[in-house]
């Protein structure tokens, strides 16, 4: 897999907007295969012969760094999409139109 490229946009508030969550999406792809490799390394090592207590505490202490900095990453996430979630949601306008009908009965008498 090569470096994603990320083109520059048009300049506007909706591209910046959108430039933002595809950098976001990149960044959380690069977290999975970094979870990934956690994984693997976690197998690799409580399946080798003559693992000692100590080596999965060690690795157990590695791990739970690791998925702590990552949950911080996603809190920071999280807050960069909070910065435009009110912007998104204000930018949408809804028109609401009311039409209220009146009806007439008109009665005509003829005295002959």
């Amino acid at each position: 897999m090569g470096m994603p490229v990320i083109t520059s946009g048009d300049g506007t508030r909706e591209q910046a907007i959108t430039d933002l969550i595809q950098s976001i999406a990149l960044q959380e792809t690069a977290l999975s295969h970094i979870m990934n490799a956690e994984g693997e390394k976690m197998q690799a090592i409580i399946g080798s012969e003559g693992v000692t207590p100590d080596q999965l505490l060690e690795l157990n202490k590695s791990v739970e760094l690791m998925v702590n900095t990552i949950t911080r990453l996603e809190m920071m996430f999280q807050a960069k999409l909070e910065l435009f979630s009110f912007d998104l949601t204000s930018t949408t306008t809804t028109s609401t139109t009311t039409t209220t009908s009146t009806t007439s009965t008109t009665t005509t008498t003829t005295v002959l």
